[in-house]
């Protein structure tokens, strides 16, 4: 077994008992080892307003990464799946963020049901061991890289923002800065009126403002709906 939000309370250490009590909770929930978790909800917005840059870009970034719509009341699921590392360092981390063998992965999969069709976004989140650090690989080829920040808001809500974003290309990593460069920020936390977890994501580029986005709200299919 492992818990469900493992990677998370992995990187948060002694913080993650200021999150809130119920994400706290649904995070040390006990899952199969690689058994899929799913979570359903609705995005109040997601997608890309750069619905034609975004196509143009899939041959560079790889599918599973961007979505080329955008849309209001979004249906949508999470499909999550835990695992431990065994193949030593994950992906072309840096030196001192490396992930060791037996510490938390998390795969995960969102599926956004826009109007006419559906769009998905996988990642693949490590635990490294080092100052609330995450690496993650985004896309079904894994061709971006993140290193994120795991911190918790004073409303009990974990964040996660981008410290360095890479791409791999024909077998180099090259790192994103400057006017290339792309800022991550996630806050996933809880609604206590509607009793659901809520979820808010934005990517951001110097030039072009915000490339991805989606908000919404989710609940786990073993937790209990709101009265």
């Amino acid at each position: 077994m492992i818990a469900r939000g493992a990677v998370f309370l992995d990187a948060l250490s002694d913080a993650a008992e200021s999150l809130h009590p119920v994400v706290l909770a649904q995070m040390r929930v006990p899952v199969a080892e690689g058994a899929e978790d799913v979570a359903e909800g609705v995005f109040d917005v997601a997608g890309s307003r750069w619905r034609r840059l975004a196509a143009l870009a899939v041959p560079v970034v790889g599918r599973g990464l961007l979505t080329t719509r955008f849309a209001r009341d979004v249906p949508f699921r999470l499909r999550t799946r835990g695992e431990r590392s065994r193949g030593g360092p994950a992906g072309s981390l840096p030196a001192g963020d490396r992930a060791g063998d037996g510490r938390p992965v998390l795969v995960a999969t969102r599926e956004f049901r826009f109007p006419g069709a559906t769009q998905r976004i996988t990642d693949r989140l490590s635990a490294t061991g080092r100052g609330g650090i995450v690496h993650n690989v985004l896309g079904d080829s894994g061709r971006v890289e993140t290193l994120e920040q795991c911190t918790v808001t004073p409303d009990g809500a974990l964040r996660m923002r981008s410290r360095a974003v890479a791409l791999r290309v024909l077998g180099r990593r090259i790192a994103l800065r400057g006017i290339l460069r792309i800022d991550v920020e996630l806050k996933d936390g809880w609604d206590e009126a509607r009793q659901r977890r809520t979820v808010a994501m934005r990517a951001t580029n110097p030039l072009l403002g915000t490339v991805l986005e989606y908000r919404g709200w989710y609940r786990y299919s073993d937790a209990p709906a709101a009265q």
